[in-house]
């Protein structure tokens, strides 16, 4: 028997426990800050704005935000069959093609963070998470044979795609298909960030499906309160940690929330694109924090891919500062990076 366990994936419960801080810390916040939310690329998204001069008015704000969401959807949108994307991935083998500068700096950071964690992460997988049973439409699947994945593998990897710097162009060597949904909201979260300071607004809070972008200080004058899900079963919404947190972003992934159980087996939705296979290690939730919500969104999906050892090596080698939740026998156990230690005080 085969049932799907897809509950919108870690990051939207990971908003449902920074909202539940976020109400309670602003419960007696000063009058003059305003949020503004709304639906995109396929979750929600929740933008806080501390404005004690009333300054900005919330509605022209939100279509400013509209409208760029709009705009990177239409690059970036593997749903939409018109977006810039689609477009891409339609196109025959060794055809350079030059894409908006947006679409170009999203794959060239995302084949950095390949580079980086050994090709744990990889923009080219979506085919493998497809014959899984995790992509468009899930529901019952066979669990693929060797010979299957092996076909499939044939035309996965980063190492297919080549990026022309000189003029924004993208070339496949390979047929593969290009998804972007672990790294193109955070993306978006940069791009209100930076919407939001050329407004000359200092103080808030972006959020894209659990992707997060923190600067200055919450309503409170204080740092921001951010949580950390407890990925234990059944614990939906509640909190393992609590951070406060300044200039920064961050993000979290795990598998918790989002996978199949076939005649008692559990495979995870996270696919491993070295192995063609999804992940069996204990590892259950990985948090990034960095600078770039682009970059701590795809670094937590590779270093969940790794596993905690491997990640741990990672972050420790690189001074990247990450948080890591793993299964053991008798409940989860903690590990975090060096770096990770300032946000711990």
């Amino acid at each position: 028997m085969t049932s799907v366990v897809n509950r919108s994936l870690s990051r939207v419960a990971l908003l449902l426990s920074f909202i539940l801080f976020f109400l309670s810390a602003c419960s007696e916040a000063p009058p003059h800050h305003f949020s503004l939310s709304g639906f995109t690329m396929g979750t929600s998204y929740h933008v806080t704005v501390v404005d004690p001069q009333q300054q900005h008015p919330p509605e022209q704000l939100q279509a400013d935000i509209e409208q760029l969401l709009e705009a990177v959807n239409q690059q970036m949108s593997t749903y939409d069959e018109h977006s810039e994307l689609s477009f891409l991935n339609r196109l025959p083998n060794s055809l350079p093609f030059e894409v908006s500068p947006s679409l170009f700096d999203v794959l060239l950071t995302a084949m950095e963070v390949s580079w980086l964690t050994g090709g744990a992460f990889d923009v080219t997988v979506a085919p493998l998470v497809n014959a899984w049973g995790f992509g468009p439409g899930a529901g019952e699947h066979n669990i693929p044979g060797q010979a299957e994945l092996d076909a499939i593998a044939v035309n996965v990897g980063y190492q297919y795609l080549v990026l022309h710097i000189d003029d924004n162009a993208v070339e496949k060597t390979r047929p593969v298909t290009i998804d972007l949904s672990a790294i193109a909201k955070g993306y978006a979260v940069d791009q209100l960030a930076t919407l939001l300071l050329a407004y000359g607004i200092a103080d808030f809070m972006v959020e894209i499906g659990g992707e997060l972008r923190l600067s200055g200080q919450s309503p409170r004058a204080s740092p921001w309160r951010i949580a950390i899900e407890n990925p234990a079963q059944g614990a939906a919404g509640e909190v393992h940690r609590a951070l406060n947190l300044g200039t920064v972003a961050m993000a979290t992934s795990g598998d918790y929330r989002n996978y199949r159980e076939v005649d008692g087996q559990r495979y995870s939705h996270t696919i491993d694109p070295r192995t063609a296979r999804p992940i069996t290690h204990q590892l259950a939730s990985v948090t990034v924090i960095a600078d770039s919500a682009a970059i701590a969104d795809a670094l937590a999906t590779g270093i969940n891919v790794m596993g905690i050892e491997q990640g741990l090596k990672l972050a420790n080698s690189q001074g990247l500062a990450v948080y890591l939740i793993a299964r053991q026998d008798d409940g989860f156990v903690v590990k975090y990076s060096d770096a990770f230690k300032l946000y711990l005080q």
